[in-house]
């Protein structure tokens, strides 16, 4: 190997070491095959298992096969009240708020706020709140949604007209 490629190959390597985006994952929308074969059916919440309503479903995907994916639970018939209202499957670490959230299920919830929407995420084992952000209005958005989930890694999550960020927390 010549001396000027062997030193073309370690700045290049160097580069992808230093750089994140170099290594970051790449996300796209689920397909609706994705999103079947990932989320359930009946959602474990807390000691129940909860119908979800599949035509709702949205998520991300990387090139690994993770998935950032919600549904909305029906919740006629149990004392949800704001407690929660949506599943979301974490199979990647992700930041929200002030919190990382590790893979696994949990619940969203929310209860509105003057303008805002307040959303306390729960894991769905236990209910236990994880942690409570601010859904705002998006005024760039105009298409109302039950519930959206937009491609990471520094993506959002759509609730009606109201969205909050997320970002996933890789390496």
């Amino acid at each position: 190997m010549t001396r000027v490629r062997r030193s073309t190959l370690l700045a290049t390597l160097a580069w992808a070491l230093a750089c994140p985006a170099a290594w970051a994952a790449t996300w796209r929308a689920a397909t609706a095959a994705e999103l079947a074969a990932a989320l359930p059916a009946r959602a474990p919440v807390i000691a129940e298992r909860i119908e979800t309503e599949m035509s709702s479903a949205s998520g991300a995907v990387d090139e690994h096969g993770r998935l950032i994916a919600g549904v909305v639970l029906i919740t006629a018939g149990y004392s949800a009240n704001g407690k929660y209202a949506d599943y979301l499957l974490l199979q990647a670490p992700v930041r929200i708020g002030d919190a990382v959230l590790p893979p696994g299920g949990y619940l969203l919830g929310w209860t509105r706020a003057a303008e805002d929407l307040l959303v306390t995420i729960s894991e769905a084992a236990t209910g236990k709140a994880v942690v409570q952000v601010e859904a705002r209005r998006n005024e760039a958005q105009h298409r109302v949604e039950q519930l959206r989930i937009w491609p990471a890694p520094h993506g959002s999550i759509q609730l009606g007209r109201f969205t909050f960020d997320y970002a996933v927390v890789d390496r």
